[in-house]
């Protein structure tokens, strides 16, 4: 080997190793998801993530719909990843094979984050990695998980939950915004947000946000509430009142209440804060804005009225998400 040679291959590529599992009964849609956030070429950041399609087991692998599947690599090729995805399951009542619980487990021992889509969770269940952990699924599944796996504290109302090294969402399209999440996590906001756009999509929703609504929205409902929305989110230093939401959006007090639930699952006071502690967030990872003019930018009466509540939405104060993200961070694979 010359000395080109040799040196060329001491490099090593310390991206995060983002592996996707496959296997028989795939479901397209959430594997599609993790191949879109993960595997698509992003020519304009500097580096992205590498990826790898896992077979969970022996072939033949077939999708839904009868597509045939061929991963180029097998279980062993999860002791490397970074993040392991596991793109629902082909059934909550079908068993998981021991080989991929064994896989899962020496993986994330090794310091693999694992995450999960949709009834996905039931995999990382079996594996015994949400012992004593929160977790959620699709809503139609929440009971069922809880029924079979009591150790966990299953949290039916939200969109995901990051224990940290075990990430879990619920329906479909939950999975999207948690990956938008881990996205963040490892590059920052910006990107997320870059990304998210790519989709054609809002940027990310926070985690704790319902993921059921109770009710659909008539169309014309739908609307008045979403231009208020917008001007909301456009004017989020502005002092809003609910009286101020009802007179924007032309309606009374009591009926903008009962639509803002019917629309975001949320009350207008409680919507409103977690969008000023999303722009607030966005404001701590990409500029230098002191507590206090963030706070008023993102229109909270106080910066200790914004500790608060960024406290209690985000689990940290602001200084410490600052410190967290505004730097970037990646996990080596």
């Amino acid at each position: 080997m010359d000395k080109e040679q040799s040196k060329s291959a001491k490099v090593t590529d310390d991206r995060p190793l983002v592996c996707v599992l496959a296997y028989d009964g795939l479901c397209m849609f959430e594997f599609g998801i993790g191949l879109e956030v993960f595997a698509l070429p992003r020519p304009e950041f500097p580096d992205w993530y590498r990826h790898k399609v896992v077979a969970a087991e022996p072939g033949p692998l077939h999708a839904t719909g009868g597509i045939a599947i061929a991963a180029e690599h097998d279980l062993p090729a999860l002791h490397d990843a970074s993040l392991i995805l596991v793109p629902g399951w082909r059934g909550i009542d079908t068993p998981v094979p021991d080989d991929l619980c064994d896989a899962l487990r020496k993986a994330h021992a090794n310091g693999a984050r694992i995450a999960s889509i949709c009834s996905g969770v039931f995999v990382l269940a079996a594996a015994g990695l949400l012992d004593g952990a929160e977790a959620t699924t699709h809503w139609r599944y929440t009971d069922a998980l809880a029924a079979r796996y009591p150790q966990i504290n299953v949290r039916p109302d939200v969109l995901f939950v990051d224990n940290g090294t075990i990430l879990t969402s619920a329906g479909s399209a939950a999975g999207i915004d948690l990956c938008l999440h881990v996205v963040r996590q490892d590059y920052g906001a910006a990107r997320a947000n870059v990304v998210a756009k790519r989709l054609v999509m809002a940027p990310m929703r926070e985690g704790g946000q319902s993921q059921f609504i109770p009710a659909p929205v008539p169309p014309e409902r739908g609307g008045q509430i979403s231009a208020l929305l917008d001007s909301v989110r456009a004017q989020l230093d502005r002092p809003w009142s609910i009286a101020d939401m009802a007179n924007h959006a032309g309606l009374s007090e009591r009926t903008l209440l009962r639509r803002m639930v019917e629309t975001t699952g949320e009350t207008p006071q409680k919507w409103l804060m977690r969008q000023r502690v999303a722009f607030a967030a966005e404001m701590l990872e990409t500029t230098e804005l002191s507590l206090d003019d963030l706070s008023m930018t993102a229109g909270f009466a106080s910066q200790e009225t914004f500790r608060r509540v960024f406290r209690t939405i985000r689990g940290i104060t602001p200084s410490q998400h600052r410190k967290s993200f505004s730097t970037p961070h990646r996990l080596s694979a």
